[in-house]
C-alpha cells in the first residue's frame, strides 16, 4: 500500500514479476475492507497513508494477534518511525528512493 498510485503499480508489476501473487491498496482501509486479510503473507506498506497510517494498521494487526510480515517504505526520513515500526515486528523499513533488489531480497526472505 502506497498513497502514491504509480509506486503501488510499479511495486505491483516488479512483485508480480517474481512470481508472487500481488493486489495493491491505495489506503489500509481499502485493503482491511478487501476480505484479503486472512489470505496475506506479507505487507508492503507506506508509513504515510491516507487515513489510518501504516504504523496504526501494523498496531491494530498486532493487537488483534494478526502475523502479517511487514515491510515499511516511506518518503519521510524519520529515523524515530523506522526504529518504531522495526521494535514492533516490521520486517524490513526501505526509504524513498529504495533499491528494488534489496526489497525483492527482503521478500524473499519471508519465504514468498
Amino acid at each position: 500500500m502506497d498513497d502514491d498510485s504509480s509506486i503501488c503499480r510499479m511495486l505491483s508489476r516488479v512483485i508480480a514479476s517474481a512470481g508472487i501473487d500481488v493486489a495493491a491498496f491505495n489506503s489500509a482501509e481499502e485493503f482491511l475492507q478487501s476480505g484479503r486479510l486472512h489470505e496475506s503473507a506479507c505487507l508492503i506498506l507506506d508509513v504515510d497513508l491516507p487515513g489510518m497510517s501504516g504504523i496504526d494498521l501494523q498496531r491494530q494487526l498486532n493487537d488483534s494477534g494478526k502475523d502479517i510480515p511487514i515491510i515499511f517504505i516511506s518518503g519521510n526520513q524519520s529515523a524515530p518511525s523506522r526504529d518504531n515500526a522495526l521494535r514492533a515486528g516490521a520486517r524490513d523499513f526501505f526509504f524513498k528512493p529504495f533499491s528494488i533488489a534489496a526489497l525483492l531480497a527482503t521478500i524473499q526472505s519471508i519465504g514468498l
